[in-house]
């Protein structure tokens, strides 16, 4: 495999870069987005799963620099009473922590530690076109660059282009629910420290995190009909806040308060996902992290899962002994996980399933093995079958 083209410079993409990089495989990152800060308003958790696919790729230390550990989690009922608290994914070890972070500041620590490394990343690279031929792959950006490779890397997320190339008509549809995401330091719920704190309220799925400096983190998932481009585009933190706080304070508990307490850092988005599936390769081109697989955000396992894509990937590439059986090995080994994880999300958005806590796909012995950077994966497959 002479050289990869990576379209997206996100979580999946950058992470697939890194592992790429690390098998010892050309690759170049094309972003479409100016700088690295997409998405900068919203936040998320990197589970012990992702955690650990960052460990594999050396890109530990550049994440455990920003955000904060979460080793706990905790459930509220709707009266504000404690109903549960244990711990969480692999706290004993510190690499593997969950974390909370904000999506920007990821981004921006992934693409530090790929310059670093002295991979190719080019800003404002939008994809016109993708052309896949015998020999080679092209992307055409609207620019009028191009750029030719091997094998080319759709990580260009929920509404890529790429899959437009690979699946033309497969279009994201909604989860069931709209995601509100806020900060504010004005309020400081008590509770125990690295931990987070969901809220099973009559309203909404709410949760937060407080920052060892004092900032909370807080997200609220609402189920009805999704919020219309308009109303996205128009709306301000002011009228996000009047069309929450009436579903929070049906209850008791912290919510609310949280909510009245959040200025201008208020953001909110629609909860969609992939059809399950949905064709993820076509010829030289593939798809991974939301481009091939979005859920709903429900089991906050999205930008795990892309780190998980990541790894195993590049792995793939490196044991398998060729490309094209190399993609097919890493469908096989990849599908079955993330698609029960849009199943298992979508049910929990649409209300089909009630979770007794946060459900997060667990970190087991095959997952461990899988992501080890010293497991060579086709002779795991030949063990395997024999």
């Amino acid at each position: 495999m002479a050289r990869v083209l990576v379209i997206g410079g996100g979580v999946a993409g950058t992470a697939a870069a890194l592992a790429l990089h690390k098998a010892g495989i050309e690759v170049a990152v094309h972003e479409a987005h100016p700088d690295a800060a997409e998405d900068i308003g919203a936040f998320l958790t990197l589970a012990s799963n992702g955690m650990r696919a960052l460990a594999q790729v050396d890109a530990s230390e550049a994440v455990t620099a920003i955000g904060f550990p979460l080793t706990s989690l905790r459930v509220l009922d709707d009266r504000g009473t404690e109903v549960a608290h244990a711990p969480m994914g692999e706290a004993a070890d510190p690499l593997l922590n969950y974390r909370c972070l904000r999506r920007g500041d990821l981004n921006t620590a992934l693409q530090a530690e790929a310059a670093r490394r002295g991979i190719p990343l080019r800003h404002g690279a939008r994809l016109a076109s993708v052309e896949d031929g015998p020999d080679g792959v092209s992307a055409h950006f609207t620019d009028g660059a191009s750029a030719s490779g091997d094998l080319l890397i759709g990580a260009d997320g929920l509404n890529s282009a790429v899959r437009r190339a690979v699946s033309p008509t497969t279009r994201p549809f909604p989860s069931g629910q709209y995601v509100f995401y806020g900060y504010t330091r004005a309020a400081a719920p008590s509770g125990p420290d690295a931990c987070i704190t969901m809220v099973r309220g009559s309203g909404a799925a709410f949760g937060y995190a407080v920052s060892p400096d004092g900032e909370t983190y807080w997200f609220a998932r609402v189920t009805g009909d999704p919020l219309s481009a308009a109303e996205l585009a128009q709306g301000t933190p002011a009228h996000w806040r009047e069309l929450l706080l009436p579903l929070l304070r049906k209850d008791a508990g912290p919510a609310a308060d949280l909510v009245a307490a959040t200025g201008e850092d208020l953001m909110v988005t629609n909860a969609t996902e992939i059809p399950t599936g949905t064709p993820w390769r076509s010829g030289r081109t593939l798809l991974i992290g939301d481009a091939a697989h979005a859920a709903s955000p429900a089991t906050g396992q999205g930008a795990s899962m892309a780190l998980e894509d990541a790894v195993v990937l590049a792995k793939s590439l490196r044991d398998a002994p060729d490309p094209d059986t190399a993609l097919a090995l890493y469908e096989k080994l990849r599908r079955p996980r993330v698609e029960h994880n849009i199943t298992v999300s979508g049910n929990i958005s649409r209300g089909t399933h009630t979770p007794s806590g946060a459900p997060r796909p667990a970190v087991d012995a095959g997952l461990v093995r899988l992501l080890d950077w010293h497991t060579d994966l086709w002779a795991e497959r030949g063990a395997a079958r024999g």
